[in-house]
């Protein structure tokens, strides 16, 4: 590239009409152009015209890449955080439709018509199907412990929790970082794999706010292990006259073993019914709903976290209790195969071979080696990390390009299409590809094949 004047930089007006049409609110457009050549400015060599231009269409590109929207999970991970978690049963899609476009009783009293009770419908539903005396809602399971703490700490500060359970979250968060965050001094009792009983009782002391539980759903542990269980720590918790919560995180509202996995994991009803106070749960994993921290328990208590000037700050919004409130109901009415977290991982292997052979057969003739494999489901979301399901893949190598340049050209199709390397094939598990995305895997998979 020849050394070239700063005066060979393209103003931003030269730009936009060479660009032509693009698919992006104006503004942004001359935003990032902007910024493209703010960044040429600083350096030593001046492109030429054309790949200025090249530059910052392929930097819109990446805008609108970046835009939310819809794609083929083909990872085999059902609970897919990158992916936005559980999808959400078809009927709340609809009901989002009526309520986002249209006004609503969000807080208003139809009977008398006063200002009525936020979520209260959610709120009465929630209790039920978690055999709690109420519940709350906030906008996600860190939010919920979050204002837990705030709460009990006013007065004291300690909250006692096991060395073993500060696990790390999502996005490199940790819970001991999220308590202290909130105001506890923490009060870690045992060591890494193993605590007793008797290490929380040395614990207790007059600044004790709460002893706090919180479900190993991401890792395990085996070998010279040991940990307490809710109901011991709930037994020791009314003696000592201090609040017990646990963290439950991935939301079971079933047995897990129902739905073909081979690992319990605790539901909030077996939590309250063996003695905790509250018990707080995401509603986007397990549970098959949007992001939601819920809260349930006991009344006296959730009615003052509710009090809480935090609360407000930490509530959802209207669409976030529609997609809740018609997943709720879905478990009520014991209507699982509707939630597609827990229908996907229900799939029997037998259907997913037979529908990986035909697009398979439909797939022929194009420059890619296609073969059928074997793989493993994962629940994902931190869930269940043992738990795996046998499923069905199919394999990709293609012949007219390499595997990255393949992969790349799916992950920016339309619909984009993700699914994982292994063994120098690129693979696509269908246990997490709904049935009706067929056709368009099929689709997308000749377009990357033909447009090189």
């Amino acid at each position: 590239m020849k050394s070239r004047s700063r005066r060979a930089i393209p103003a931003v007006t030269k730009i936009l009409d060479s660009l032509g049409q693009i698919d992006l609110p104006r503004p942004l457009i001359v935003d990032l152009v902007r910024r493209e050549l703010t960044q040429i400015r600083r350096q030593r060599r001046i492109p030429e015209f054309t790949a200025v231009v090249d530059l910052v269409r392929a930097s819109l590109e990446n805008l609108r890449a970046s835009r939310i929207q819809p794609l083929i999970n083909g990872t085999g991970i059902v609970i897919h955080t990158n992916l936005g978690r559980a999808p959400l049963p078809q009927g709340a899609g609809e009901v989002l439709r009526n309520v986002a476009s249209s006004y609503n009783n969000l807080e208003l009293d139809l009977a008398t018509g006063d200002r009525g009770d936020r979520a209260g419908y959610l709120e009465r539903a929630l209790a039920v199907l978690c055999q709690a005396e109420a519940a709350a809602i906030v906008n996600n399971c860190a939010a919920a412990l979050v204002l837990i703490v705030r709460h009990f700490v006013q007065k004291k500060n300690e909250i006692i929790v096991s060395r073993g359970e500060l696990v790390q979250i999502g996005g490199g968060f940790r819970i001991g970082e999220i308590l202290e965050a909130s105001g506890a001094k923490l009060r870690e009792v045992g060591a890494t794999n193993k605590t007793t009983l008797a290490d929380y009782v040395r614990a207790v002391g007059q600044q004790t706010a709460l002893i706090l539980k919180v479900h190993r759903s991401n890792f395990f542990m085996s070998g010279f292990v040991e940990s307490v269980s809710t109901a011991e720590l709930s037994a020791l918790a009314r003696k000592k006259r201090v609040p017990f919560v646990e963290d439950l995180g991935s939301g079971a509202m079933i047995a897990t073993e129902q739905i073909g996995l081979h690992h319990h994991e605790p539901t909030p009803a077996e939590a309250l019914n063996n003695g905790a106070d509250l018990v707080c749960f995401s509603g986007d994993k397990l549970f098959g709903g949007p992001q939601a921290g819920i809260i349930v328990g006991k009344k006296r208590l959730i009615t003052a976290l509710k009090a809480e000037p935090l609360f407000r700050a930490l509530r959802c919004d209207k669409l976030v209790f529609a997609a809740l409130q018609t997943t709720v109901d879905l478990h009520l009415n014991q209507v699982l195969s509707e939630i597609p977290a827990l229908a996907l991982l229900q799939i029997p292997k037998d259907e997913l071979r037979a529908r990986a052979a035909a697009m398979a057969t439909r797939l022929q003739g194009l420059p890619v080696k296609i073969t059928i494999g074997t793989g493993a489901a994962k629940v994902g979301g931190g869930t269940l990390p043992q738990s795996t399901v046998p499923s069905i893949t199919i394999d990709f190598l293609p012949e007219n390009s390499s595997l990255e340049d393949f992969v790349r050209t799916l992950r920016r199709s339309s619909p984009p299409v993700i699914g994982y390397i292994a063994g120098g094939r690129f693979k696509l598990d269908l246990h997490t590809i709904f049935s009706h995305q067929d056709d368009l895997v099929i689709d997308t998979i000749r377009t990357a094949c033909t447009t090189r």
